[in-house]
């Protein structure tokens, strides 16, 4: 997580996750393939981080920051790759004025609230079942087709 601060005020956050286990456009631009073994989730997750979360307050939004802000907080990532999903890559295109590529718009997700929740990688219960997103985020995102976008970090990553 990296957080902008103006003065004594935290203005800004950028909250890097674990990356969802499958995703197509990250198979296609890694040339992934096969089935998903334990020694290549442990590999994914030392070299991928997702970029989940940027916030930044409504005061300094339109300012030109969240671009800068991003690639910077990339940069400071120890992580040779970061993605990112989003719906707001369709109307502005701040993620690849932060340096990433553009790979492709997921087509919209199952129509299944257990489908939609494998999507956004959520974890498994201790009895094995999945966790479903709620009722609530599945109504409002279920019909979002996310921009998938990749930031190239190996000259800043530790490693």
């Amino acid at each position: 997580m990296t957080v902008l601060w103006h003065g004594e005020r935290a203005v800004g956050i950028c909250l890097f996750t674990c990356p969802p286990i499958s995703l197509r456009h990250r198979r296609r631009f890694f040339g992934m393939s096969g089935r998903w073994s334990r020694l290549k989730l442990q590999l994914l997750n030392r070299q991928l981080v997702n970029l989940s979360r940027v916030v930044l307050h409504p005061t300094y939004r339109g300012a030109g920051l969240a671009a800068s802000f991003v690639r910077r907080s990339c940069e400071l990532c120890p992580w040779p790759w970061i993605e990112t999903l989003t719906q707001m890559g369709h109307v502005n295109p701040f993620f690849e004025r932060a340096g990433f590529v553009r790979v492709g718009q997921s087509s919209p997700p199952a129509r299944s609230r257990s489908g939609h929740s494998s999507l956004w990688g959520t974890r498994r219960r201790a009895g094995g079942g999945k966790t479903l997103v709620s009722q609530q985020a599945f109504e409002k995102s279920r019909y979002a087709e996310p921009v998938y976008y990749v930031f190239d970090n190996r000259v800043n990553a530790d490693g």
